[in-house]
This record gives structure tokens, C-alpha cells and sequence, in this order.
């Protein structure tokens, strides 16, 4: 009898064997990826059921809402929502349109704070004074837009590129330049942003955005979902 000095793994049955199991293997990590996934969406949906009930368990109850702040909403809500955000701040921007979706649909219910908290950048207490300064004109949430809409807008050394980057803002929501140069040159609402600041380190706050829902405090990009399921709960 004749036999084959062939490595087993070099003949046609053991390449067929390595190739099946490698199929199995395949699958096997298919199957583990899918029921971990599905674990992890279960524990998602469960911290999900009650958010409200778990931010209270959390912490405490800050006065966060107290000051002479910007605000939208209504004046008599039931519910409070403070956000301490920076202009210049990424998350901010990626939260933005979360925010203005829940102050437009929830306008009657809740009343929306923004307090600043500029710390991302160099250049964020400016951006925070060009906003204010939009704000005595009675702009500030369209300048608010704007600065998050352009997010980069006023970030340079040069302090005349600055001040033309945010006066051109300033200009296409129709504020008058004059005034809002002048505002800006004084750092008329310089203490207010100090304020602000001085009360967040006060709160503890580690970033931004950081919101407080009726005192309680909760930090980063908040789901649009979960903001919806928080407000319809405190709404009962």
C-alpha cells in the first residue's frame, strides 16, 4: 500500500476540515456579538424605563435656575431646565439641535435656562459676551443659533478678525453694529458670565453641557428620547 507524505492539513480532506471550522467559528462569533448587543440594548431599555426616578436617586437638588439668565418657554412652568453650555464646546453642538427640538415641542410645559460656562476655549468667554451683547438688542437666542450654527466663528488671536467674525453674525440677525460694538469693546456682561461660571464650579460641574432637570443634575449629550421621557414623566 501506497501512502502520501502530504501534511495533513495540506490535503484536499484537511483543507476542507480547516475551512468548515472556520465557518463555525465565524458563526459562533456572530451569534456571541448579536446576544451581547442584545443584552446590552435590554440594559439600555431598562435605564431607560425611569430616568427621571434614577437622576433623583443620583444626587442632590441644585439652585441651579436662580440669576437673571436668557431663557425660552414659559415664564410659569413646571418644569426647569438649566443648561450650562460653551459656544465653542463640540458636544454642545452636537446637543443643539436636541434642545431646540424640545423647547419648541415642549414650549408650553417646560421653561429652558442657558447659563454660560466657557471653558472649552480661549476664546469662549467672548462668544458667550457677543451672544449677551446680541441679548440686550433682544437677539440673544438667535445669536445663541448662529454661534452654534458657525461654531468656530471668532476664534483667532487677532482681536480685529475676532471682533468682524462676530459682528457679521451679529449683523445678519439684525442687531445694530453700533451697540453691539460698544457692548462688546466694554465687556458690558462680563460679571454676568462670571457669575455663571462661579456657580457652576459650585455645582460641581466637570464639562459641558451640563444640565440640571428641576435641580438635578445631568452631565453630556442627553438622547433626544430620554429628554422626551423625562419631561412627560415630570409632566404627570
Amino acid at each position: 500500500m501506497e501512502y502520501s507524505n502530504k501534511i495533513w492539513f495540506k490535503r484536499w480532506w484537511g483543507v476542507l476540515i480547516i475551512i468548515i471550522i472556520a465557518i463555525i467559528l465565524f458563526f459562533l462569533a456572530v451569534s456571541a456579538s448579536y446576544f451581547v448587543g442584545e443584552i446590552k440594548n435590554a440594559k439600555l431599555k431598562l435605564n431607560q424605563a425611569e430616568p427621571i426616578r434614577q437622576l433623583k436617586e443620583s444626587g442632590q437638588k441644585y439652585d441651579a435656575a436662580s440669576g437673571d439668565n436668557y431663557w425660552l418657554g414659559s415664564a410659569n412652568a413646571k418644569i426647569t431646565i438649566v443648561e450650562f453650555g460653551d459656544f465653542a464646546c463640540p458636544v454642545c453642538l452636537q446637543s443643539f439641535p436636541t434642545v431646540r427640538e424640545i423647547s419648541l415641542r415642549y414650549k408650553n410645559d417646560i421653561k429652558l435656562i442657558w447659563r454660560d460656562y466657557p471653558v472649552v476655549s480661549d476664546y469662549s468667554a467672548n462668544l458667550a459676551l457677543a451672544a449677551r451683547c446680541a441679548g440686550e438688542q433682544g437677539l440673544f437666542w438667535p445669536m445663541h443659533d448662529k454661534l452654534f450654527q458657525n461654531q468656530g466663528v471668532g476664534q483667532t488671536d487677532d482681536k480685529i478678525a475676532q471682533f468682524d467674525e462676530l459682528a457679521a453674525l451679529a449683523n445678519q440677525i439684525g442687531a445694530n453694529q453700533a451697540k453691539f460694538k460698544d457692548c462688546f469693546d466694554r465687556q458690558k456682561y462680563l460679571p454676568q458670565i462670571q457669575k455663571d461660571l462661579t456657580d457652576g464650579q459650585a455645582f460641581g460641574i466637570a464639562g459641558t453641557p451640563t444640565y440640571f432637570i428641576d435641580g438635578y443634575k445631568l452631565e453630556g449629550d442627553v438622547p433626544l428620547d430620554i429628554f422626551i421621557k423625562m419631561i412627560e414623566q415630570l409632566k404627570k
